[in-house]
């Protein structure tokens, strides 16, 4: 376990922050915190899992259409970066 470290507190806006050194750094852009009795407890965000999110998008209406498809791109067949799996074609 990493030995603690005493840290500056100052304002951000009407927010209290801290700076958190590099060895305490989290991973990812989010975190969730949490108070117990007189400790803050700072844990990284979970990720929901895929099937959560997409549960809780809206479908789309009948009145959405999708955009424009670029008719001057190359198909992808006709693409000399793409390969192209022929080893079950006739």
């Amino acid at each position: 376990m990493t030995q603690a470290r005493q840290v500056r507190l100052f304002r951000n806006g009407r927010n209290q922050a801290v700076r958190i050194p590099r060895e305490f750094e989290l991973p990812g852009r989010e975190a969730v915190i949490r108070k117990v009795g007189n400790r803050l407890i700072l844990e990284p965000a979970r990720r929901k899992p895929l099937l959560e999110v997409l549960a809780s998008m809206s479908p789309l209406a009948a009145r959405d259409e999708f955009p424009a498809v670029d008719e001057t791109l190359t198909p992808l067949d006709d693409d000399p970066f793409v390969v192209v799996d022929t080893s079950d074609r006739p």
